[in-house]
């Protein structure tokens, strides 16, 4: 696609990190700055009319809500004012699989953080999309080259 290509992962601070490493799930205390930060990324791309890909675990509708309105989404549910930053048109991709798929492909990966101990508690918190959310589930049941056809698909859509 010739987009920007971000990996939220890149950008959790020091103590989420080593909090993972710990085998210590995060909060929702831990990851709003964090998800603050990458909307950050995401609106400055917006803003120089850059089209970006963000690899990220937004676990939560709350999470995503902040991806595309910021900190605002946080201190209310209301919709955003005239004359406010207006929020983000993002495109959700959820990746959905069962457990033992996304274990044995946690197992392979080396020199990351978070160790495979933690996908329950990523599982527990999980709430998938749904409407009036802007996305498409994918199964991860697919092969790569399938998957990545499904969801370049969906983007040229629109």
């Amino acid at each position: 696609l010739g987009w920007k290509f971000y990996d939220a992962d890149d950008y959790h601070p020091l103590e989420n990190k080593k909090k993972m490493a710990e085998g210590i799930p995060l909060n929702d205390e831990d990851r709003i700055p964090w998800l603050c930060a990458l909307h950050d990324i995401l609106r400055r791309e917006d803003a120089s009319r850059q089209d970006a890909i963000l690899a990220c675990s937004a676990l939560k509708k709350m999470y995503r809500r902040v991806l595309i309105s910021g900190a605002s989404a946080i201190e209310s549910n209301q919709p955003e004012q005239p004359g406010e930053n207006p929020a983000l048109k993002i495109l959700f991709v959820h990746l959905d699989g069962p457990i033992d798929i996304i274990a044995s492909r946690l197992e392979k990966r080396r020199g990351h953080f978070m160790p495979p101990e933690l996908l329950k508690s990523q599982f527990d918190t999980l709430e998938p999309p749904s409407a009036p959310e802007n996305f498409i589930t994918v199964s991860l049941e697919k092969s790569l080259p399938e998957i990545v056809l499904e969801i370049e698909s969906a983007i040229r859509k629109g």
